[in-house]
């Protein structure tokens, strides 16, 4: 876990040696080039280490391979949990953005169950920072815009479901959206693939219409 207090400036990043700006700066000032491709090169090694690893992930690791100072790190991602919801909220895109090609290719039950069970794959992928998506899931704090994208999708799928009869209309999306989190602690606490697919299988199966 990251130290709690600022650290020093990294000589090695151009934001750090000239007080330039980075997200994290007050609105209204301008985020430099060089601040964003530094962000953006520590997400991508992140998202690479966290897949390979079957354990916590090294920060200091995780910034040599990006070719930055721990400084920068910091700078960007002030705790591991930071870095965690980063990484998450950048793959979460590719997760989302899958939900209209299944709806294009089946009907909505289908592409639901399709479509939570590549949310579980990714979720399943992260060893390398289990114990940080843990407790952002059970605390909440990795729901904010995440879990936002998540339950809009679910409503986008929902909703083409009631319209045509495959799903109930009477769901709220963002129950279905808390579901999915539990089956997602299960599988981070180890659970095998066959139950994760059964508890998916229940759930898509609890959203359709009874006769």
């Amino acid at each position: 876990m990251f130290a709690s207090h600022s650290p020093a400036p990294d000589p090695t990043d151009p934001v750090d040696a000239t007080g330039g700006a980075d997200p994290a700066v007050p609105p209204g000032r301008p985020v430099r080039r060089d601040a964003r491709r530094n962000r953006e090169k520590l997400i991508a090694v992140a998202q690479a280490a966290f897949a390979a690893a079957e354990g916590p992930v090294p920060l200091e690791a995780i910034a040599r391979a990006a070719g930055v100072g721990i400084g920068t790190l910091y700078r960007h991602f002030p705790t591991r949990e930071d870095l965690v919801d980063a990484v998450y909220a950048s793959e979460l895109d590719a997760v989302t953005a899958s939900a209209p090609e299944l709806l294009a290719e089946h009907p909505a039950d289908i592409a639901l169950r399709a479509w939570a069970g590549r949310y579980a794959a990714f979720v399943a992928t992260k060893r390398g920072m289990m114990d940080a998506l843990r407790t952002a899931l059970a605390s909440g704090r990795i729901a904010a815009p995440s879990r936002e994208r998540v339950t809009a999708t679910v409503g986008t799928i929902l909703e083409r479901g009631a319209a045509a009869g495959t799903l109930r209309a009477d769901v709220d999306p963002d129950d279905v959206a808390t579901l999915l989190v539990g089956v997602f602690a299960a599988i981070m606490d180890g659970a095998p693939q066959e139950r994760t697919d059964r508890l998916l299988d229940l759930l898509v199966d609890a959203l359709r219409p009874r006769p």
